[in-house]
């Protein structure tokens, strides 16, 4: 078979068997479009260039694709954080703000960012989805931010405090400029840049959490 012939096979071979990851990336379009209940399978495989057949070799079902999606975009981004976490040598403070600016490149600035609020509009129609991402990504991400909060204590770094309630207090913020992105934001006529955000939200955390020092404490 003539070199022209066997690539041109392969190229029709290749669009009639898609990796796992095209097909979870049209099906992120759809869900971060449509929602979860009205995106339909047949237009994921649609998108996708393949059978609705097709896209059950890979997947079960709607909540099984959902999962995949938010596993092969969310769950490495926080992985990657929490590489960076055990192996800085660093303060805390600094250590916060390259978790906070990598999440935000690797998820809040591209469509996974449209998952939250996904989930906080299906959480009744799909509380098996709601359950699976609490699990998965919201106690990942709680623990991940409270260890970093517990090294500044230790390190006298930050002033003593209550963690648990200070790390949901600090994940607020974060998660409104995610909801924000994908309702309010196309209504503004001059968008406040994610960077602007970011470092007033940094600068006031930091500022809130920092331990005194000598002349302010005797102060």
């Amino acid at each position: 078979m003539p070199a022209v012939r066997r690539r041109s096979k392969w190229r029709r071979e290749r669009r009639k068997q898609p990796r796992p990851a095209e097909l979870r990336a049209a099906a992120l379009d759809g869900f971060v479009g449509r929602r979860v209940s009205a995106t339909l399978l047949g237009d994921v495989a649609d998108r996708a260039g393949v059978s609705k057949g097709t896209l059950y070799l890979y997947f079960a079902g709607k909540d099984d694709l959902f999962k995949a999606v938010v596993r092969g975009g969310i769950l490495p981004a926080i992985a990657n954080a929490e590489t960076l976490v055990s192996e800085f040598p660093g303060g805390a403070g600094e250590l916060l703000r390259l978790v906070v600016s990598g999440m935000w490149s690797s998820v809040g600035g591209n469509l996974f960012s449209g998952i939250p609020k996904l989930i906080i509009a299906e959480s009744g129609n799909f509380p098996d989805l709601a359950r699976f991402y609490y699990q998965e990504v919201i106690q990942r991400g709680l623990a991940l931010m409270a260890g970093i909060l517990k090294r500044g204590i230790q390190q006298g770094e930050f002033r003593p405090f209550d963690v648990d309630p200070t790390t949901r207090a600090m994940m607020g913020p974060l998660l409104l400029m995610m909801l924000w992105r994908h309702s309010f934001q196309k209504h503004e006529s001059d968008p406040l840049s994610p960077e602007r955000y970011l470092d007033s939200y940094l600068a006031l955390v930091l500022e809130g959490l920092r331990a005194p020092t000598p002349g302010e404490a005797a102060g």
